[in-house]
């Protein structure tokens, strides 16, 4: 499967799922193994350390500092990964909002990581590309 690459296709029948749990953006040295023993959506090996996207409660658990909390919303639309523009008219429907937003592509969807207090304006927001 390669995915939908018709961006009026992708925002129109995109379906945008809000997780209630809350993430926060962590970076330390940690190695990859301890790091996946958090149980994190998203591990990525920068210069500066290794970067997680993790559930707020494992942060803590695992007595980690932390930045930037958010709530996830899930694209649930399987987008190409060759797909041009999607992000580029989601993110600035955001920011024309005054919503910052920090999304992550996977293989099959687009994940977006909004501020906690932004998750709801941001969902409205999303909704406006389907009508």
């Amino acid at each position: 499967m390669t995915g939908e690459t018709n961006l009026d296709v992708l925002l129109k029948t995109m379906s945008p799922v809000l997780y209630d749990d809350t993430y926060v953006f962590h970076s330390s040295n940690i190695s990859f193994e301890d790091a996946a023993k958090l149980n994190p959506v998203l591990i990525f090996r920068e210069e500066e350390g290794t970067a997680l996207i993790l559930k707020k409660e494992d942060a803590e658990s695992g007595n980690l500092d932390y930045i930037y909390p958010a709530r996830m919303i899930t694209l649930n639309i399987h987008s190409s990964l060759e797909a041009i523009g999607f992000l580029a008219k989601i993110t600035r429907k955001l920011a024309d909002r005054g919503i910052s937003v920090n999304p992550v592509s996977a293989h099959f969807h687009d994940h977006l990581f909004v501020p906690v207090d932004k998750a709801e304006l941001a969902m409205q927001a999303l909704r406006e590309f389907q009508s």
